[in-house]
C-alpha cells in the first residue's frame, strides 16, 4: 500500500537521519530503531554505501518505512527508487530537483530555508517542507514566524536538533516530526551498542507533538 508523505511524516515524533560508513550496521541499526517505535528512516547519501544500505534494510525489516535523505541531483531519484526508497528529502529545492521529482516513485520533502524558498515551494504545490538547517536557519522562533503567514504548511526541522530542544519543536502546530541524528550517533554504530539506539528510540518515541 502506497504512503503520502503526510503518513510517512506523522508516523512518529523522530525520523532518525541516518549516516551509513559500515553497510554491516545497517540491518541491526534498523532492527534497533524499529523496535524502539521510531519506524520511518531517512539513509543519507553522504557515503558510498547509503543505496545499499536502503537495498538491506527494505529487505530484512519490512515493518521499516525506509527514505533516502540529501537528495541533491536529479539522477538521484531514479537511483534511490532502484534501491526501494520509500520516500525522498533534500536539503533544498532547485529547478532540476522540481522537474526530475514530478516523475518520482516515491513522495518527496523538499528543503527551504527562507520565506521566498517556501513560498517557491508552496507554488510548485508542496505543503509539507524540511527546514534546514533549522537551527541555524532561526529554529523554532522561524517555524513561529512561517506558521503565522503560511498555517497550511507543516514542516518537519533538521538541523542542530537534539534531545536538549526537540520537544520545544514538537511543541508547534506545524511541526509534524523532525529529523534528528542523535538516535543513531556514530560511536554506538561502531560499537554495536544495539540495546543503547534501542533505548534512544524509545525516549524519541515517546515525545509528545502538537501537530500529531
Amino acid at each position: 500500500m502506497s504512503m503520502t508523505l503526510a503518513d510517512i511524516l506523522r508516523r512518529a515524533p523522530v525520523i532518525p537521519v541516518i549516516v551509513i560508513h559500515d553497510l554491516n550496521h545497517a540491518v541491526p541499526l534498523a532492527d534497533a530503531l524499529v523496535a524502539g517505535g521510531l519506524p520511518v528512516l531517512e539513509v543519507t547519501l553522504r557515503t558510498s554505501v547509503g543505496l545499499a544500505a536502503v537495498e538491506a534494510m527494505r529487505r530484512a525489516v519490512p515493518e521499516a518505512i525506509v527514505g533516502v535523505g540529501t537528495i541533491s541531483e536529479p539522477a538521484q531519484f531514479a537511483a534511490c527508487a532502484r534501491a526501494g526508497a520509500q520516500f525522498g528529502v533534500a536539503p533544498g529545492l532547485t529547478p532540476a530537483l522540481l522537474e526530475a521529482c514530478q516523475g518520482a516513485e516515491f513522495p518527496f520533502l523538499p528543503g527551504v530555508a527562507t520565506a521566498s524558498e517556501l513560498m517557491r515551494a508552496r507554488e510548485a504545490g508542496f505543503r509539507y517542507c524540511k527546514l534546514f538547517p533549522a537551527q541555524q536557519a532561526g529554529g523554532t522562533g522561524m517555524l513561529r514566524a512561517l506558521h503565522s503567514v503560511f498555517p497550511d504548511v507543516g514542516f518537519c526541522p533538521t538541523g542542530g536538533i537534539h534531545q536538549d530542544n526537540v520537544q520545544e519543536y514538537l511543541a508547534l502546530p506545524n511541526v509534524l516530526c523532525v529529523g534528528g541524528s542523535w538516535v543513531a550517533p556514530a560511536a554506538l554504530m561502531k560499537s554495536g551498542d544495539w540495546l543503547a539506539i534501542r533505548k534512544l528510540a524509545q525516549q524519541a518515541a515517546a515525545l509528545t507533538r502538537a501537530a500529531a
